[in-house]
């Protein structure tokens, strides 16, 4: 079977829900629309302004999960912050997944990783509308939607998990607790 694949000239705010309405699809329950909020200092994310329609559209709640690097996304409250300060809140109800923990799946099939931790709340909705940006990544290439599903619903300490391979305390030098530990001193300081 050949993919669909839908193209539009017309990169606005009305154009992207026409392409959304173009699927023939809707999404049903609670929707969560997942993005890349922005890291403080830089401009390469999608503004609030150009997704709102289409956001309005599904009736969508924006949700993110935080950083295991340390920077403006790394804690729920400084995450918080800087979705307040990149205009997230102003029209958007905002959701940090992992602000309550995390929910920890199974890879039965798994070769080196055998469980995944996402943000616990990803729970509370019932569809996923994923909004991707293209950009360099030193690692992957480049990032899109498939690292929004991903590493980016991963928690803060599954981001972690993923990056060491299962073995978080190789790259962050922490274990599950004492990550968390870090997290809620680094929280507090």
């Amino acid at each position: 079977m050949k993919s669909k694949v839908l193209f539009t000239k017309e990169i606005s705010p009305s154009g992207l829900v026409k392409i959304y309405e173009a699927l023939g699809e809707k999404l049903s329950g609670k929707v969560a629309v997942k993005l890349h909020s922005g890291e403080e200092g830089n401009q390469n994310y999608l503004r609030p302004e150009f997704v709102r329609e289409l956001i309005h559209h599904v009736n969508g709640t924006v949700v993110e999960c935080n950083t295991a690097y340390n920077g403006a996304r790394n804690t729920t409250e400084k995450h918080q912050v800087l979705m307040e300060k990149h205009g997230w809140n102003k029209y958007f109800d905002v959701d940090i997944m992992d602000a309550e923990g995390d929910l920890e799946l199974d890879i039965p099939n798994g070769k080196v990783i055998k469980k995944n931790y996402i943000g616990k709340n990803i729970s509370n909705y019932d569809s996923m509308l994923v909004l991707s940006h293209f950009k360099g990544h030193p690692m992957g290439g480049y990032g899109g939607a498939l690292k929004q599903l991903s590493i980016g619903c991963a928690s803060s300490y599954g981001k972690a998990y993923i990056h060491g391979a299962g073995e978080p305390e190789k790259l962050w030098t922490a274990n599950h607790d004492s990550f968390l530990e870090s997290m809620a001193d680094a929280a507090s300081s």
